[in-house]
């Protein structure tokens, strides 16, 4: 597909980052990951983002990897398929991490991704000559001719802040079709691009990745949503995405509100426990099996914290359903 093409069937729609199952012996769940791929096929999403943080895009085995990408592809033929994209080595050169990187990519196009999503390579940020290298990065992505999404990360996570001069250039890029923000708690960088992409790049497409203020994101002018949050309570997110679309305010701000209870419990300190949170609900929603909940590389999660999450699902008076 074309980058307009993907940039088309992504505008107005959500976009969730798919998380991977594993057992408590750190081993890949198959059962539970087609499942899971199944239970997404029901649900009325524009595509799906995979090798995402969300999917432990990074860290997967090579196999793992492949097998994840091909459950994808098999199970939402139709839908786009957008693949983050990143360097895997520790400590690598800036030239290896950009030749990691390109060879993650081109597995990712091999399995079958329509677009990648490209991780802010945040080794070349404290570089003497880091703006032009990174556009430089992004511009032998871009060589490889499918649609990118650029990934704006807050610095914590591992991101890069991009002054507005690196984003232009990084925008104007050939077959750039827009900016995923993810800031976590930094409104004002989200309202500052937001403000940016309207004025000076209104025909790229801004995709939030604000789970913590989703709703607010829209409001200033978020095209599409590519969100963790997304790969639970799907249909609320999508009927929020709608709501908005077409103007049903009072629809809209009560699935606000109901959407952001279960942020508060998903995204919280220490953060990278988000995505076992996540594998929790779904098996809490009955979607995977419970020995399937495990994030290998996130925190152990406790008791209490279990029993919120269950207790922020139970009080969704939207509904959401396994």
């Amino acid at each position: 597909m074309t980058p307009d093409q993907i940039k088309r069937l992504l505008t107005g729609g959500l976009i969730p980052a798919v998380p991977v199952m594993f057992d408590r012996s750190r081993n890949f769940h198959a059962s539970a990951h087609e499942a899971y791929v199944a239970y997404m096929r029901t649900q009325a999403i524009a595509g799906v983002a995979v090798w995402a943080h969300t999917g432990r895009g990074l860290l997967l085995d090579a196999d793992t990897a492949r097998r994840v990408m091909k459950d994808w592809r098999n199970g939402l033929p139709d839908k786009p398929l957008i693949a983050g994209v990143g360097n895997r080595i520790k400590e690598a050169t800036p030239e290896r991490a950009t030749s990691d990187t390109m060879e993650m990519a081109s597995l990712a196009i091999e399995y079958g991704a329509d677009a990648l999503l490209v991780y802010p390579p945040f080794w070349l940020k404290h570089h003497e000559a880091a703006d032009k290298l990174i556009v430089d990065h992004h511009a032998r992505l871009a060589s490889l001719g499918v649609p990118l999404v650029l990934f704006y990360l807050y610095e914590a996570a591992g991101g890069v802040r991009y002054n507005l001069s690196v984003l232009d250039d990084l925008l104007s890029l050939p077959n750039v079709i827009g900016i995923k923000m993810a800031t976590l708690d930094s409104v004002m960088t989200f309202q500052d691009v937001a403000r940016h992409i309207q004025t000076r790049q209104q025909d790229k497409l801004l995709i939030t990745g604000e789970d913590r203020f989703l709703g607010y994101s829209l409001r200033r002018g978020a095209g599409a949503a590519l969100i963790g949050l997304g790969a639970i309570c799907t249909e609320m997110q999508t009927a929020l995405l709608a709501a908005h679309f077409e103007g049903n305010t009072e629809r809209f701000l009560e699935l606000s509100d109901e959407i952001d209870k279960l942020a508060e419990v998903l995204f919280v300190d220490p953060m990278e426990g988000y995505i076992g949170r996540i594998l929790i609900a779904l098996a809490q929603l009955g979607i995977i099996p419970p020995e399937a909940a495990t994030d290998p590389w996130g925190p152990e999660l406790g008791g209490i914290e279990i029993a919120n999450i269950g207790a922020a699902i139970n009080t969704l008076t939207s509904g959401c359903a396994g």
